[in-house]
């Protein structure tokens, strides 16, 4: 739907719900063009008017959203519809994708205390951890409601527990096959071995938290100089082939400038750096005092910073929405290196990443109509999930297949790279109290398991109110020291 406002100066692109940042009673909202923007508007009787930026480009929002997509309601839900969305997550009937990802918090404690934090951790009022065997129940549980799925271990700081190999070889031995770290890295510099502790126990991955290229970055958001530690940890896990994928949170003003040098170390560090994750900051849990316009980059704003920081190298062409879950989400962009490190684009996929490459944008309509097979409903959640197994897990050798005469035909992905490795560019826009869109958090496929044993959109679990107030988070949450260069 579009239609003109009686002033002219701003466009309704659509409507949609969202809450209230103040009271968080679920309000009207609408998505408005003004100038080469787009804003998500919304107004609360008792608190008034508020706008938020969504997306800077007005020229590639229409697109961005256009290309075909599979939703499908959850197999099994975990709560009823009563009070409406987003209320009711266990997941309800309401919701309009399987699960893809579960984040599966096993502590609330940290030994940093950033002043960005989703999860506010790090405080006095963590709550105890729960027991090994509990979270060998939780999981069980997700076994019940269509899993298993991508596991993601986070908190708080994971490794601050002694169990943690225990944990997931437990869980491993259940039949769940890919666990993601969530981590500061911290312990994995100090233990030299620790890496292939939890590699030998079964972890997959290590989703480190990576925000810069010196140590200035690091003191303004996380405290202090952790740019060594960093790269310590990386090295400790390429000695015993643990793949690393740095998350570096975008702050403007203070890392923004280094996403081209974040990239070029990546490459440096590859191939135990498999790709980079980009995290646009969100205002829930422990935050920036800030909270206006300036204080948000978008998705658009940082593909054409990725492109022009890289020389090209990387081009806001190579890179997608996605098709799992709401293509204002996230993007994703797969690339090659070869044995000298320079870059070439993948060709396009025609299925979805994890937080990308969506089929070309046909409507699915249009697709009905010519009577092209469509996929069964969670297809698009189960590639997303082998995906981020094949390619953000450390390469493996290939398995030679070798026929009479010494040709070698073994993987045929790696036989059309030939001697190069994947390597991966992705992001994912969070939302906050001010841009809360809850078509969005509908088709939502990253969830948080409660510890009630319910799983709940990742947004709407970390969502935090204006007042500090959460929806489902227990912990308090604390506006921290602004941040600023």
């Amino acid at each position: 739907m579009i239609a003109e406002e009686a002033s002219g100066a701003a466009r309704i692109l659509s409507i949609t719900e969202s809450l209230c940042p103040v009271c968080l009673q679920r309000i009207g909202a609408e998505r408005v063009a003004e100038g080469d923007a787009v804003y998500l508007r919304k107004t609360c009787a008792a608190h008034g008017t508020f706008k938020t930026v969504i997306w800077r480009g007005l020229d590639s929002y229409a697109a961005w959203g256009a290309g075909s997509r599979s939703v499908a309601r959850p197999p099994v839900c975990g709560s009823e519809v009563d009070r409406g969305c987003p209320f009711d997550c266990g997941l309800c009937p309401d919701h309009r994708q399987h699960t893809c990802c579960v984040v599966l918090d096993v502590t609330e404690r940290c030994n940093l205390a950033c002043p960005v934090c989703f999860a506010s951790a790090g405080t006095a009022v963590a709550r105890p951890d729960p027991t090994a065997d509990e979270i060998v129940a939780r999981c069980r549980r997700l076994l019940e409601i269509g899993g298993p799925f991508n596991l993601h271990l986070s908190g708080g700081e994971p490794t601050v527990r002694k169990d943690l190999p225990e944990i997931v070889r437990r869980v491993r031995a259940l039949g769940f096959t890919y666990f993601q770290l969530n981590t500061n890295g911290v312990r994995l510099a100090i233990d030299r071995d620790y890496a292939q502790e939890l590699k030998e126990a079964g972890l997959t991955c290590v989703f480190l938290q990576f925000d810069g290229i010196d140590d200035e970055v690091f003191r303004v958001i996380r405290g202090k100089p952790l740019l060594e530690t960093k790269l310590q940890a990386i090295a400790n896990c390429g000695r015993h082939e643990l793949g690393v994928v740095l998350v570096p949170t975008l702050v403007p003003g203070v890392n923004t400038g280094q996403i081209g040098g974040i990239l070029s170390e990546a490459i440096r560090l590859a191939p135990a750096v498999r790709a980079v994750h980009f995290q646009p900051v969100s205002y829930f849990g422990r935050y920036p005092a800030g909270r206006t316009d300036a204080d948000r980059i978008t998705i658009p704003e940082v593909l054409r910073l990725i492109e022009v920081q890289t020389q090209d190298a990387f081009r806001a062409a190579d890179f997608y929405p996605p098709s799992g879950e709401n293509p204002y989400c996230s993007f994703h962009g797969k690339f090659w290196l070869d044995a000298e490190k320079h870059v070439s684009a993948a060709p396009r996929p025609q299925v979805s990443s994890c937080c990308g490459p969506a089929v070309e944008a046909i409507s699915q309509s249009t697709l009905v109509q010519f009577g092209v097979p469509q996929p069964a409903p969670g297809e698009s959640v189960r590639q997303a999930q082998r995906f981020v197994a094949q390619n953000w897990s450390y390469p493996a050798p290939p398995e030679s297949t070798a026929i009479p005469g010494g040709i070698d035909v073994s993987s045929f992905d790696r036989f059309l790279a030939g001697k190069k490795t994947s390597f991966c560019i992705s992001g994912m826009a969070f939302q906050d109290a001010w841009n809360l869109d809850l078509d969005r958090l509908r088709e939502c496929f990253l969830h948080v398991l409660s510890p009630d044993r319910k799983l709940v959109p990742l947004c709407a679990y970390n969502f935090t109110g204006a007042s500090g107030h959460t929806l489902y988070r227990s912990c308090s949450a604390a506006s921290a020291t602004e941040v600023r260069a």
